[in-house]
């Protein structure tokens, strides 16, 4: 397992090895033992996977206020992403700044996205299938959301013609605007 820094310390790029024949290949996506000797000791209850049919597609930004406030461990397993992470933690260094993130079927890549967080991504390619692990129980009294094209977060999401998105995303508050949780 290679572990790559991000602009923000707390956020993790893993990287699983890959093991390949004239077979296909081999690989262990997660390991909690794996994670800990990392610094990851988080217990995940609960794996979550969509698909995207549109390139384009915009999920996010999305997280989970305490006490339901979430990790997450996201992978790609066909097409790829951009993948976002905000820091929404009030008095954090990084308060307000995000990580961008290309995760794909090819790169293997995975995120790791402790809680304090807003996460969302942008399919880059038809047909993305995005797998992840969370923290906690999907709790719906507890989700909120940003606004994923806030100008005041300066997220360049590669977006080439109108995005795909949910009613719901349409009508996240600005940065600005959102309750502070963290």
């Amino acid at each position: 397992m290679d572990v790559q820094p991000t602009e923000i310390p707390d956020i993790k790029l893993i990287t699983p090895r890959k093991f390949g024949d004239a077979r296909g290949f081999f690989s262990e996506t997660y390991s909690r033992q794996r994670l800990r000797e990392i610094g990851i000791d988080v217990e995940f209850v609960q794996d979550n996977h969509s698909l995207s049919g549109p390139a384009g597609t915009v999920r996010g930004l999305h997280y989970q206020a305490p006490p339901f406030a979430q990790a997450k461990l996201v992978r790609v397993s066909r097409g790829s992403v951009l993948d976002v992470a905000v820091d929404i933690r009030e008095g954090s260094a990084t308060f307000g700044r995000h990580v961008a993130v290309e995760l794909s079927a090819k790169n293997w890549r995975q995120l790791y996205i402790p809680p304090g967080f807003a996460h969302g991504y942008c399919t880059l390619e038809p047909d993305t299938e995005v797998q992840y692990k969370v923290s906690t129980a999907y709790a719906p009294d507890s989700e909120f959301g940003i606004r994923w094209d806030d100008a005041a977060l300066g997220i360049d999401w590669r977006i080439a013609g109108e995005p795909t998105l949910s009613d719901k995303d349409k009508a996240n508050p600005l940065f600005a605007d959102a309750p502070r949780h963290f």
